[in-house]
């Protein structure tokens, strides 16, 4: 199955978000028995950044879409914005460290 150019820019928000999950998953595997801050930086900063980028790539699909494609698109964006900070949340904790207390 070949993705199209539009089901790719569909796609690329919950990918994103997947990325997310993963990258906070493997940096905690990788630099949690370092203390240094930059082990600290390669596994906090990317996750910090990855959440604006997911609501920019929303904001860019609401802009390219006309017509009633907006208000699909919007709702689209609101229901995975919401979700993706959920997960953003939780993955910025666990790369943290302290992730529950």
């Amino acid at each position: 199955m070949v993705l199209n150019s539009e089901q790719s820019r569909h796609i690329a928000p919950p990918m994103l978000t997947g990325l997310m999950v993963l990258w906070a998953l493997l940096s905690q595997l990788l630099f949690s028995d370092t203390h240094f801050a930059l082990s600290h930086a390669v596994g906090f900063y990317p996750v910090l950044l990855l959440f604006p980028v997911v609501v920019i790539l929303h904001g860019h699909l609401i802009w390219q879409a006309r017509g009633m494609d907006r208000l699909d698109q919007a709702v689209y964006a609101l229901i995975h914005s919401l979700l993706s900070f959920v997960v953003w949340t939780f993955s910025l904790m666990h790369v943290n460290g302290n992730s529950f207390s």
